[in-house]
C-alpha cells in the first residue's frame, strides 16, 4: 500500500495548520477543537516548518511550566519535520515513524508543497485493512479448492 492510497481513505484531506508566531495555547485550543494530536506549523499553508504535537507541549510544560502556553509555536515545535511523498510505501513510513518516535508526517509533492498529513494510526489502519483483505482472499482460495 502506498501513501496516496492512505490519503484517499481518510475522511478529510485537510491539514490543520498554525503560524509560527501563534501561541502554544492557541495551538492547544486548535488541537482540542479538531480533536487531533498535532498541528503543522507553516507560514503559507504549503511549506511545513515544523510540527507541534501533544508530546511537544507536554515536554515544554515540564521544562518551562505553565508559561510555555504563552510561547510561540516556533519555540516549542519539532522543526524540519520528516516528510514523505504520495508514492512511498506504508510499511516504509511506519518503520520511519517507529524508529524516529513520531506519529505525524506531512505528505509533500515533488516541489516540497504539503498536500496532506498521515498519522501512525492512519498507516496502521490501512495496513490492518490490507491484511484483512489478504486473509479473505486466501480463505476464498482455500474454500474454493
Amino acid at each position: 500500500m502506498q501513501v496516496h492510497q492512505i490519503l484517499k481513505s481518510k475522511k478529510s484531506d485537510a491539514v490543520v495548520t498554525i503560524p509560527p508566531d501563534a501561541s502554544v495555547a492557541d495551538a492547544a485550543e486548535l488541537m482540542r477543537r479538531h480533536r487531533i494530536g498535532s498541528v503543522v506549523v507553516t507560514r503559507d499553508s504549503t511549506t511545513p516548518l515544523g510540527i507541534l504535537s501533544e508530546r511537544d507541549i507536554v515536554f515544554a510544560l515540564a521544562r518551562e511550566g505553565a508559561s510555555c502556553l504563552e510561547m510561540k509555536t516556533s519555540e516549542v515545535m519539532t522543526a524540519d519535520p520528516v516528510t514523505c511523498t504520495r508514492s512511498e510505501r506504508a510499511d516504509d513510513i511506519l518503520r520511519q515513524m517507529t524508529e524516529g518516535r513520531f506519529r505525524h508526517m506531512p505528505v509533500v509533492d515533488d516541489k516540497g508543497r504539503m498536500i496532506g498529513l498521515i498519522t501512525q494510526g492512519d498507516v496502521v489502519k490501512a495496513r490492518l485493512s490490507e491484511l484483512s483483505m489478504e486473509k479473505e482472499a486466501l480463505e476464498g482460495m482455500i474454500m474454493g479448492l
